[in-house]
């Protein structure tokens, strides 16, 4: 067996990992390579690729496959200065990370989550996003009322395995994020100074920040990026940029853009 035809047929079993070796002999006759099956099963053999139900995509390649139809939700907690934990419900969309902050409370019963997924479906529609699965760990709070919303909207609600914070990793890190931009450089009063917060850092996030999974772009950007419009090469003595900077919280978050 030549080299050439050996790394095509490693690299059809890779490309694909649902693909069995009858499905990669199909495909090699249609390119005008004649294999036979067995010869197919051996090469991926010699190569420790295993049949396809145990070279099936994973979990990150599923994510990364569907992420412009996914919706993730979570919960975090902070706690005020007198000491009492308040609970913070948001949503992330997986493609463009767009995040909704819905709602701060100390009790999150049931009824309450439920009415936060019915005042967020609508926004999630209003952004043109045709959601079809919707992630969240297995906490009690996401009662059956709370998922018959998303799936009244057509989406599979996916629970992710217990103790696996990874299977929720975009969520995660937003946590990581507010936290360690906002939240941990903030005193907490009480739930009304917590959403005032929050309904200014929502802004900032979505609108304003650029992110490294993004290429550092901006999830929901007002205005075409000035990178796009540049010349490769610009003048050495060009006008120097002037640029603004806008205030939030206070100061602890700067934003930066082009004056007119």
């Amino acid at each position: 067996m030549d080299e050439e035809t050996t790394a095509l047929v490693i690299r059809l079993a890779k490309e694909n990992p649902r693909w069995g070796y009858r499905r990669i002999q199909g495909e090699l006759m249609k390119l005008g390579v004649r294999l036979a099956a067995s010869t197919v099963a051996r090469i991926l053999f010699d190569h420790h690729l295993g049949p396809a139900s145990r070279r099936s995509a994973t979990w990150r390649e599923f994510i990364r496959a569907q992420a412009s139809h996914i919706v993730a939700t979570d919960f975090f907690s902070v706690d005020t200065v007198l000491l009492r934990r308040l609970y913070v419900l948001f949503f992330i969309e997986l493609g463009r990370r767009r995040t909704w902050i819905t709602g701060v409370t100390g009790h999150p019963n049931g009824s309450w989550v439920t009415q936060q997924a019915r005042n967020v479906v609508g926004d999630i529609v209003d952004a043109g996003i045709d959601v079809r699965f919707l992630v969240h760990d297995r906490d009690t709070k996401y009662v059956a009322s709370f998922d018959e919303v998303f799936r009244s909207e057509g989406a599979q609600v996916l629970r992710t395995p217990f103790r696996a914070p990874n299977a929720n990793a975009y969520a995660e890190r937003f946590v990581r994020t507010v936290r360690s931009e906002c939240l941990d450089h903030l005193l907490i009063v009480n739930a009304r100074h917590l959403e005032r917060i929050l309904r200014s850092y929502a802004p900032h996030y979505n609108c304003h920040r650029p992110h490294q999974g993004l290429s550092q772009e901006i999830p929901v950007p007002t205005l075409p990026s000035p990178m796009l419009a540049a010349t490769p090469a610009q003048p050495s003595h060009s006008r120097p940029l002037r640029v603004r900077r806008r205030d939030r919280l206070g100061g602890l978050i700067h934003e930066y853009e082009l004056a007119a």
